[in-house]
Parts: C-alpha cells; structure tokens; sequence
C-alpha cells in the first residue's frame, strides 16, 4: 500500500511524552535524512515521523496477486542518510521479506547510508543450537539483512545479547528499562493510600532474564525475586519455584516477550498463591499470539504493561488489562545515529538520570 505523509494528521498521533532535544533539531534537517517504513507498524513510524518534523517517504509496498513483494520508492533517495522502519513480527516472513526488498530497492537507489531500524527482531528465539539438527536462524536473518545491503542496524531488546554477534556490520541495542521504571514511577500504579510510591518487588520469570529485572528493580530500589521453571516443549513452560519473598508484597514480572501468554499466566498464579497483593507485568514485545488475550483476560494479572515495538491488535486493544507506553525509545538513538554522535549513555539522556552501574549497557 502507497505511503503518503502530508502533515496534516500529525497533530493527532498522541506523541506527548515523547522526548528528544529539539535545540539541534534544525541542524539534523541538514543532514539528509529519509525514512522508509513497511507495513509493520505504521503508528510508530507516525509518531517518530511527527517528532522528528520530518515525513516519511512516499514509499509503496504491495504483493502480486502470487503473494511476491514489490516496493517502490516515488521520493530521491541517492546520497541520503536512509532508516528503514520495520519490525519482523507477525506474519513474521511477510514482514522480514519486506524489510529486505527495501533494503535491496535502496542499495539500488544509490542511498549512502542504509540503517535498518528493527524494533521486534523475529526469529530472535532461535539463537543457538539447543538439540542436534537444529538451525541458528537468528544468524540467517543476520546474513539477509547484511546481504540484502543495510550498513548499520537498530534493534531494541533482543531476546539474547549474542545476536548482536551475528552481525559484521554495527549493531545498536537499546533497551526497556528506563521506559518501564519511568512509566511505573509515573503512572502511580505502585502507589500506596496516601499517593506515595511503594516499590514492588520485580520477578524474573527465569534465570536468563536474571539481569533484565535486576536493573529494574535497581531503578525502583526494589527487592528482587525469581521464578524457577522448566520447559517440557516450545511455549510449555512449568513453574517449580519461586525464590525470593512476596507475600503482602505488589509484584512485577518482567520479560522481553509475551507471546502465547503461558508462562506469564503460570508465574501469576503461582505468585498469588503465595500471597502477593497484586500482580504486573512489564513484557517488552507483545507478541501475543494464539490464545495469549484470552489467557490474559481470565488470568489473574492486575496490568500488562507493553512497548509498542509490535502493534496491538483489536483484541489486545479490547482487553482491558494492557497498557501500551508511549513509543519514544529509539528516538535518541535514531536522531543520533544520523549526526554520527555517540549512543553510550542513550538510556539516560532521555531520563536525565545518571548512569546506574547496574543497567544493562549498550555496546
């Protein structure tokens, strides 16, 4: 479908709270910067599109009636500073095909510098070789991306750190932290009767995300629990334990992706059973998928908070457990890229809060 960005609607996109510094604004416009985005999350690009002043580019993106992708790009591109948009979630191959025939059309178009921006990275899951006879296809996904043309990628919470690895080209990996610990301090959810914050305790649904919930509970000053689990098959997940203290206690179960809802259903019973108050969840990716909104709505979870790196679909918007926070957490990184400044301390100048030296860190 043809994109066409003429301002007139920007007034309406719902950007407050998005946050970047607007005093070099007018020097950015001197670079020559483009943005390409596909057909996965058109709000989002609207709402960078709108703070950056910038409009997206006249962009078409269709399928012949065999289902083969075609892209034209109406607006010049050559010797521009180009950023594709396009995260690779549901229908996950629609998607990345996309995101590399727009890629290949602006190789071809003579663009100078191609950035693909990929705030869901599908196949993220399949990073290793967990049983004999078995693909890394989050490496495969890499090699297309390189091959296809892009110089430089943007990805937001991979589900594992290594992927960054599978690139030859650079790779920035922002995180969700911040965006979760500001939107928790500020919506007033953990508050108490009077109105002051209570800090919860922040949960790990297993070990591996270990490091994602301690940096956020470093953020709230909070205490910290895990949940011991086994998998008996994909999407099947078993709660054995819980370690950590939390009856009485306001909970957060914090996660990179919530995709059938399972696990997370399983970790909040398992949590009220032992008597916490109540129970949230922080999932950056809402992947949501088969039955996930249905487990949701007849779980117990008291709020599922997520980004907006994958858009919501009807049924999500319906249930009337999940909040989606404001999608500005690449805009620093993006406005950056394209002025050739340093991302070190990303997840901070858009807080104004120094570095915790427990955050993760991006490369």
């Amino acid at each position: 479908m043809a994109r066409e960005n003429d301002g007139k609607d920007k007034a309406a996109l719902g950007v407050e709270g998005l946050k970047i510094d607007h005093q070099h604004l007018d020097k950015a416009m001197n670079y020559e910067i483009r943005v390409v985005a596909g057909n996965s999350n058109a709000d989002l690009v609207k709402k960078i599109c709108a703070q950056l002043k910038i409009d997206a580019t006249n962009t078409t993106v269709k399928r012949f009636s065999d289902g083969e992708v075609f892209v034209s790009i109406a607006d010049n591109v050559r010797g521009k500073d180009v950023f594709v948009i396009q995260s690779t979630c549901p229908p996950v191959n629609d998607h990345l095909m996309e995101l590399l025939v727009m890629i290949d059309t602006l190789k071809r178009a003579s663009a100078k510098r191609i950035t693909a921006v990929i705030p869901y990275y599908g196949y993220a899951r399949q990073d290793r070789k967990a049983a004999p006879r078995v693909p890394i296809t989050a490496r495969l996904v890499a090699d297309l991306i390189q091959t296809a043309g892009a110089h430089r990628v943007l990805a937001f919470e991979l589900h594992a750190g290594q992927i960054q690895g599978f690139f030859n080209i650079p790779v920035d990996h922002m995180f969700a932290i911040h965006t979760f610990a500001e939107y928790i301090r500020d919506s007033g959810i953990c508050c108490g009767e009077g109105g002051e914050f209570q800090a919860p305790v922040v949960v790990s649904p297993d070990a591996g995300g270990l490091e994602r919930a301690r940096a956020l509970a470093k953020r709230l000053d909070s205490n910290l629990a895990v949940i011991d689990k086994r998998r008996s098959a994909p999407n099947v997940a078993h709660v054995i334990r819980v370690v950590g203290e939390v009856a009485g206690q306001d909970c957060i179960i914090v996660d990179d992706i919530i995709d059938t809802a399972g696990t997370l259903t399983k970790a909040v019973e398992a949590l009220k059973n032992l008597g916490a108050a109540r129970v949230l969840a922080c999932c950056v990716h809402p992947v949501l998928s088969g039955l996930a909104i249905d487990r949701l709505s007849a779980s117990k979870i008291d709020r599922l908070i997520v980004t907006d790196s994958i858009p919501l679909t009807e049924k999500a918007k319906q249930c009337g457990k999940i909040d989606m926070t404001v999608g500005g957490w690449f805009l620093d990184v993006l406005f950056n890229t394209a002025q050739r400044w340093s991302d070190a301390s990303f997840n901070h100048r858009r807080s104004g809060e120094r570095p915790h030296p427990c955050d993760p860190q991006p490369p």
